[in-house]
């Protein structure tokens, strides 16, 4: 999936929002998609809320359903990469700010461009974080360098993103896009019943006590042994070639 305003580096605005999110669930539900990769087109991967045109809509009249929407597409911004049943990557090509760093940290596996640069911007001007913010980056970093990021609105360069487990790896700007695909194909080749169950667990492991999730994984892996696809892995590492998953 492409972010498409490179004009607006690829700032979020409401067509962008009302886009994304129903072509996640697409994907989410496509037995033909394994993996989703999302990056920017253009020098972006995305400049968070188009305050442009954010603030040319200030003055109008809202409606109660939006007044007394308590997520906003901020938060169905993040409930949608995380409720999404395949591994979804952040591809960041370029500047990732506010609510687009936020979109990036949502995914599940992040890599970085090596001109590429991210912030969580907000403080600057003026805002606390949203899109998940809050949750996702203390998760990645912990809280006391999440704290520092967010007070200070500084930029974060691929070294220290990766050194800091922002991202998963920086890639050159040459191969950038040949090494994502790369790891995206490697990936899908995986067992897409195994893949979605493991990505349940990783969300649930974020709120559960120990004892309930050991009974999700037994649950879990009961599951994947009723699958062809753990025959065929079975199999295919006794004939020491690799297996062909196929997801049933």
């Amino acid at each position: 999936m492409t972010l498409n305003r490179p004009e607006r580096l690829n700032a979020i605005n409401d067509t962008l929002s009302s886009q994304l999110q129903p072509a996640l669930k697409d994907a989410s539900s496509d037995d033909e998609v394994r993996v989703i990769v999302i990056t920017g087109k253009g020098r972006g991967f995305c400049a968070g809320l188009d305050l442009k045109d954010r603030s040319a809509r200030l003055s109008e009249r809202k409606t109660r359903h939006k007044q007394l929407d308590e997520l906003g597409w901020v938060g169905r911004q993040a409930l949608s990469l995380i409720e999404c049943d395949k591994p979804v990557i952040a591809a960041i090509n370029g500047v990732a700010a506010g609510a687009g760093l936020a979109l990036a940290l949502a995914c599940d596996l992040r890599f970085m461009s090596e001109s590429a640069k991210v912030t969580t911007g907000y403080i600057r001007r003026g805002l606390s974080p949203d899109a998940g913010m809050c949750y996702f980056l203390p998760r990645l970093v912990g809280k006391t360098k999440a704290a520092e990021l967010i007070f200070t609105g500084r930029e974060i360069l691929p070294n220290e993103a990766e050194q800091i487990g922002l991202v998963n790896k920086v890639f050159s700007n040459e191969e950038f896009d040949e090494r994502v695909i790369k790891f995206a194909k490697e990936l899908a080749e995986g067992p897409p019943i195994a893949l979605t169950l493991s990505k349940r667990l990783l969300k649930a492991s974020e709120e559960a006590d120990l004892t309930t999730l050991l009974k999700q994984e037994l649950s879990s892996i009961k599951t994947c042994f009723e699958t062809k696809d753990v025959k065929e892995g079975i199999q295919a590492f006794v004939e020491k070639r690799k297996p062909l998953f196929k997801g049933e």
